[in-house]
């Protein structure tokens, strides 16, 4: 466990510590590398999120900020808004919290359903044997059928998948980011949900040509390169 004081982020992890995949905690990674914070990760697998800081919340990320603790990737992004103001904002002010309020409602309703169809299989794999029972019981209640049944739609989704993105693609031949001429929370929120895929799985979700595909390699290229510390799924 780190120190009482440090800065940290309790990250999702599967059988493997180095490979972080939750879309919510890539969010908070990048806000934290946007604000310049130096913070330190504690891995953590799904059947360990119940004992996170005395079982603050049901999900993580949780960050620790010295003595002060949050739940909630977008509470987190506020957060280090308000307290740390003299760093670079990931909102811009009241009306980029409302766009990325907004955003962050389109990713999940959007994005995420597919890439759950896409991915669910791989994500399982990478649980070790105990959160794989945990994973597969939770997210099979959850969606009603087997995970083998949710990911044998994948093929017939992508076309409806990729066209679902093309509001995102027609903004993006206007700018290079969704926070405009540079990134915003807005760009980190889906940036995780395309991230939490390219970790998870091999499944090919973009074209290479795709505008959409070329700013999530800008945004791969963010703050040193952090989102390519986890390498693709292979």
């Amino acid at each position: 466990m780190p120190s009482e004081l440090a800065r940290y982020i309790y990250d999702l992890v599967g059988r493997d510590t180095a490979r972080p995949f939750s879309p919510h905690c890539w969010k908070v990674a990048m806000a934290l590398a946007h604000k310049g914070l130096d913070t330190s990760t504690a891995p953590t697998r799904f059947l360990e999120v119940p004992t996170v800081e005395g079982g603050v919340s049901k999900t993580i990320p949780v960050i620790r900020d010295g003595e002060t603790v949050v739940a909630d990737s977008f509470a987190i992004a506020l957060y280090l808004d308000e307290a740390y103001p003299d760093r670079p904002t990931l909102f811009g002010g009241e009306g980029g919290k409302a766009m990325a309020r907004f955003i962050e409602r389109w990713s999940q309703l959007t994005i995420h359903p597919y890439v759950t169809t896409a991915a669910i299989m791989d994500l399982h794999a990478m649980q070790d044997a105990e959160n794989a029972v945990y994973f597969r019981q939770n997210r099979e209640q959850r969606l009603g059928k087997r995970l083998e049944d949710v990911m044998a739609a994948r093929d017939a989704g992508l076309g409806t998948f990729r066209a679902s993105l093309e509001p995102l693609r027609s903004m993006l031949f206007y700018q290079p980011f969704i926070g405009g001429g540079s990134p915003l929370f807005a760009d980190y929120i889906v940036f995780g949900a395309l991230q939490w895929a390219r970790i998870a799985s091999p499944y090919q979700l973009l074209d290479d040509g795709d505008v959409v595909a070329q700013w999530f390699t800008r945004c791969l290229d963010l703050h040193g390169g952090l989102g390519r510390k986890v390498a693709a799924a292979a």
